[in-house]
């Protein structure tokens, strides 16, 4: 079974990212280290971010594989990820009295019996989910060996939406690439008038939300399960994605969209290509997914994230010793993140298909799960 778990806080020492249940024999070179490195970087980036991004580097000596990986090679044992934070300060931060609306503080405050917002927030941030893109990252290497990629694209921000329906997995990777698409956006006009709107909210001392679609393509049919709630793979991706911090909503395929259609313009016709003996779809409007289970075509899903919750004009709060009204604590923050979520999303989404596929064709070793897999692919021919 494969699983994860991070640690550490905001503004602690460092961030601690443990994967179990990784085969061993996959290879974990300078080459698949720099692409862990490449994939914290990403999601560092993104028109709207605020000053943390120019403090903390999480690549090179501030990222080590502590363990799990001998000679380059994963060896089955947990494989254990640090990332050190270059703005370790959290005790000597002051204390956060006024909770800030939008944000886990009064509720994390109530439920763990504290005085101090500092104790919820340092842990709540979503610091936390740089942890989570080194374990995607990892993930992302084992799927790569089974010709499965994973990408994100910001399709929203406010009110202003892109449109890439029409574009291949390819060309949205072409188009978003972060060092010269500043959102990571494929429609390059929507992209320009995002920005302004961010210039406009930042003016105001105001945040954005937004949207983003997470691809996943190569993903084989059958991943995934009808037979009981929990093992349906939409239910599980859905709770992963919900879990980054400010997503509110997700959506698989065109699930949201095709709520007002009917049967006929929603359903994917089903064809059979007698060249590449597979099953197929003429559309895709599930996203992939039908019955909780893959059906061979790319997995889509688009997470929706509210506004940063921290503002520079604070809402009204409540000091929580005198009881009386005060605004809302500020921390430092961005304009919006939603690219950056995204990135995080795709780490989400990576897991969850990496754990439904370890479930399906698992073994201890890579020999062993390609072995599996390889004997599905072959039976699928032969329906």
């Amino acid at each position: 079974m494969l699983r994860y778990m991070t640690a550490g806080e905001s503004h602690g020492k460092a961030l601690i990212a443990i994967i179990d249940g990784v085969p061993a024999g996959l290879t974990i070179d300078e080459k698949a280290v720099k692409f862990i490195w490449d994939e914290l970087h990403k999601r560092m980036s993104g028109y709207g971010r605020g000053a943390r991004m120019a403090i903390e580097t999480d690549c090179g000596k501030n990222v080590e594989i502590l363990s799990g990986i001998r000679k380059g090679v994963t060896i089955g044992s947990p494989v254990a990820i640090e990332l050190v934070n270059n703005d370790f300060k959290i005790n000597d931060l002051p204390d956060v009295k006024c909770p800030r609306p939008g944000h886990a503080d009064l509720a994390g405050m109530q439920k763990y019996n504290f005085k101090d917002a500092r104790d919820v927030l340092e842990r709540a941030s979503a610091r936390e989910t740089a942890a989570r893109v080194a374990v995607g990252a990892v993930i992302k290497l084992f799927l790569k060996e089974f010709g499965i990629r994973i990408l994100s694209h910001v399709t929203m921000i406010g009110r202003v939406k892109a449109r890439t329906g029409n574009l291949s997995f390819d060309e949205i990777a072409s188009l978003t690439d972060p060092d010269t698409s500043p959102l990571r956006c494929a429609d390059k006009n929507a992209e320009k008038k995002m920005c302004k709107e961010i210039d406009k909210a930042k003016a105001h001392g105001d945040t954005l939300g937004g949207a983003f679609e997470v691809v996943a393509t190569g993903v084989p049919s059958g991943l995934g399960s009808y037979v009981q709630w929990d093992k349906r793979l939409d239910a599980e991706l859905a709770r992963l994605i919900v879990s980054i911090p400010a997503v509110k909503a997700v959506s698989i395929g065109e699930g949201i969209a095709v709520a007002a259609n009917t049967g006929s313009e929603t359903h994917d016709p089903i064809e059979y290509d007698m060249n590449e003996k597979i099953f197929k779809r003429t559309t895709n409007n599930a996203g992939g997914i039908e019955g909780g289970m893959t059906n061979g075509m790319p997995v889509i899903i688009t997470g929706f994230m509210k506004p940063i919750a921290t503002l520079k004009n604070p809402l009204k709060s409540v000091d929580i010793d005198s009881k009386k009204e005060s605004t809302a604590a500020t921390e430092r923050s961005d304009v919006t993140a939603v690219a950056a979520c995204g990135v995080v999303a795709e780490s989400m989404a990576a897991f969850g298909i990496g754990a439904a596929f370890l479930d399906k064709f698992g073994g201890d070793s890579m020999r062993e799960v390609q072995c599996n897999y390889g004997a599905y692919m072959e039976y699928l021919k032969k329906m």
